[in-house]
């Protein structure tokens, strides 16, 4: 979903749709969608929010985050191509293929061994053969893609891929997603967005937590990614920590929930290392913001008191024009000359 701006001096800011959108829901009045009711509800969420960061000139955080977003969609063109293509060799070879996975190496040699008989197995045979060609394509883009990702990551200088199970893809999804690490007061705050973080659902003394849902479900499969790359690997900094947990009567999935806590507070590290080395973070009060202070650079409210204001002010109050002193006074006056005559 597009990003709203809103422009205050000097100042353009971003103003999440959401934002928007929950002052329009809490409004009074008229709620629907149309553009006067949302660029009034906008300007109310950026006259009161906190959470709003100005509009800067797009880096190399934002090549990152187009090449991850390619390689993230070659890879799901690519498993439905082998999908189909695994459903039209279990037509043409009995059993199908015996691997889960398949290349286009080995689909090349199961169809060169057939000979297929009759219009349909001939029908099938050519639509594997497109099936094959496709697979073919989005391997080269694939590499294309890959590639590229590397040399936009190695421009970027970041420190990520230090950490283990951290590769190109990785890094570029972190920080095309991130974008700046001063957003985040802490480490506890990054992995609340990421969904690392335990949500609390406890009940009278019994305290209880529970897996999160929340958060960007990306850098949460990055961090997924590296961890199970390091429960994997025997000689990474994650598996002795993981085998620890396990010892300690944790499942493999809390364990792994565990160290995915641990990638995520090694990962902001490296950013917030990134960052102060690059000279790019500043000071940034509560709720993370880069260069927000105590009051809002959009209209110098306070946002620390409250989210939102009234969602859609009452109406006007009326001034009604103060009687003159002359025709309030007429009367008494009447009254005074009758009694001074009588």
């Amino acid at each position: 979903m597009a990003q709203q701006l809103v422009a205050a001096g000097e100042t353009v800011v971003d103003v999440q749709p959401k934002l928007g959108s929950r002052v329009r829901l809490l409004a009074t009045g008229n709620v629907n969608k149309n553009d006067p009711n949302d660029a009034r509800s906008v300007a109310i969420a950026a006259l009161r929010s906190k959470d709003l960061r100005p509009v800067v000139a797009e880096d190399h955080a934002a090549v990152l985050k187009l090449w991850s977003k390619r390689r993230r969609d070659l890879g799901s063109l690519r498993t439905q191509v082998v999908c189909r293509l695994h459903a039209v060799l279990c037509d043409l070879v009995p059993g199908g293929h015996p691997k889960k996975e398949i290349t286009a190496a080995q689909a090349a040699r199961a169809l060169d061994a057939l000979e297929p008989v009759g219009a349909v197995a001939q029908a099938r045979y050519e639509l594997a053969i497109d099936f094959l060609a496709d697979l073919r394509r989005i391997d080269a883009q694939m590499a294309e893609t890959k590639k590229r990702l590397e040399v936009a990551v190695k421009a970027s200088g970041t420190t990520l891929t230090e950490i283990f199970g951290v590769g190109p893809y990785v890094a570029a999804t972190v920080i095309g997603y991130v974008v700046d690490v001063a957003r985040f007061a802490d480490g506890d705050r990054f992995a609340a967005y990421n969904g690392t973080a335990p949500i609390e659902v406890s009940s009278g003394g019994h305290k209880v937590f529970r897996l999160s849902r929340r958060g960007n479900r990306r850098l949460n499969h990055a961090v997924h990614m590296v961890a199970v790359t390091q429960v994997v690997h025997r000689h990474s900094e994650g598996r002795p920590y993981y085998d620890r947990k396990l010892k300690e009567g944790k499942t493999n999935k809390e364990a792994l929930r565990c160290l995915k806590r641990r990638v995520s507070d090694a990962i902001f590290a490296r950013l917030v290392a990134d960052a102060k080395r690059k000279g790019e973070s500043s000071k940034a009060g509560p709720g993370g913001q880069r260069g927000n202070g105590s009051v809002s650079s959009v209209a110098g409210s306070h946002p620390e008191r409250q989210l939102f204001g009234q969602a859609t002010p009452g109406p006007a109050a009326t001034i009604r024009p103060r009687p003159s002193r002359t025709r309030l006074e007429a009367p008494v006056q009447a009254q005074k000359k009758s009694r001074k005559a009588s």
